[in-house]
């Protein structure tokens, strides 16, 4: 090597150095932001914050979020909306309620019919958005109206309690280090959706997708079926997430699980910024999920108001989709 050739090597290999920290600051940029937020509110508080049990609480009671998150990543991730995915956790939850406690089945079939119910629904949204080529945020707006009146109709309006004390026991009285199972499970699931997108020929068909379908088209693949397919996991997911619902509550109130809708794709987007940013993934929607849970129960044992978690949800939301963009060089949105 000649002396001239030196002097190029060097910034090259500086320029390599700080694009490297510069992604992985961008990576783990959230998940610094959340263990910032522990600091400040443990520091306010550290006798109630930094309890175990304060966080045993908060990890299991989630859980459920971060399930009906993670079942809308993956038609995000095929370039498709599920506003269906509430709606879906809620008629499982019901349909558990109603078959268990009013008709007197067992639990196990109970569950199964819950499940089947979420991929129903899947499957007629994924009909009607392929079929008669309708945008995805028509069909699953007007599907979820449509299954939350069928909840209503099944439940007559009212709460139904007195659910089967085994799902409630594998739900939130088992635990293990303290918090309950229901955590785990949504874990295993984030480590099966990542692994999944990661390293099987389906997932990466549904990223191959999400970044373009007439690419994709002309590269052989099956766009409608892998779009049907995203619809249906999202079903099947949410059904599950009101599985989890059930369990912790013991009991299916018609109107209690659509409030999730909203902190769920607060936290899809927001996720999207983090650990794999520029696309939807399992761990960054987790964080993301327990960042936003964080900022809410410590201004909450703070004495803030009710309406401050309507305000953290509703501006994360804003700002996650805005910080998305900025990680995706502010290329537009393709959702046709």
């Amino acid at each position: 090597m000649t002396t001239l050739d030196m002097p190029t090597t060097k910034p090259l290999a500086k320029h390599a150095s700080r694009f490297t920290l510069k992604t992985e600051a961008e990576r783990f940029a959230l998940v610094a932001a959340w263990l910032l937020l522990i600091v400040i509110f443990g520091t306010l508080m550290p006798d109630s914050f930094l309890s175990w049990r304060s966080f045993s609480t908060l990890f299991g009671s989630q859980a459920v979020l971060v399930v009906l998150t993670l079942a809308i990543i993956i038609p995000l991730t095929s370039g498709d909306f599920d506003l269906s995915g509430a709606s879906t956790l809620t008629m499982s939850c019901m349909l558990i309620a109603v078959l268990n406690v009013k008709l007197g089945w067992p639990i196990a079939p109970v569950l199964l019919v819950a499940l089947l119910s979420g991929v129903i629904i899947g499957a007629v949204n994924a009909f009607f958005v392929l079929y008669f080529r309708i945008h995805s945020l028509i069909v699953t707006l007007g599907v979820g109206t449509f299954v939350n009146g069928l909840i209503l109709w099944v439940s007559n309006s009212q709460t139904i309690s007195g659910v089967s004390m085994t799902l409630v026991e594998w739900v939130i009285i088992n635990r293990l280090f303290g918090i309950p199972l229901a955590f785990f499970y949504a874990l295993i699931l984030a480590a099966v959706i990542w692994y999944a997108l990661e390293y099987t020929i389906p997932g990466r068909k549904l990223l191959f997708v999400g970044r373009g379908r007439e690419v994709s088209r002309l590269n052989g693949i099956n766009v409608d079926r892998v779009r049907a397919t995203s619809f249906m996991l999202s079903g099947l997911i949410s059904a599950f997430a009101g599985m989890l619902y059930a369990g912790m509550t013991g009991s299916a109130d018609p109107l209690s699980g659509l409030n999730l809708l909203l902190p769920a794709f607060a936290a899809a987007f927001l996720g999207a910024t983090t650990i794999s940013p520029g696309r939807f993934n399992a761990f960054g929607a987790v964080v993301s999920v327990y960042f936003l849970v964080t900022g809410i129960t410590g201004l909450t044992m703070l004495g803030a108001d009710a309406y401050v978690q309507n305000l953290f949800y509703g501006g994360a939301l804003v700002i996650a989709v805005s910080l998305s963009q900025l990680v995706r060089n502010r290329q537009p949105q393709d959702f046709s």
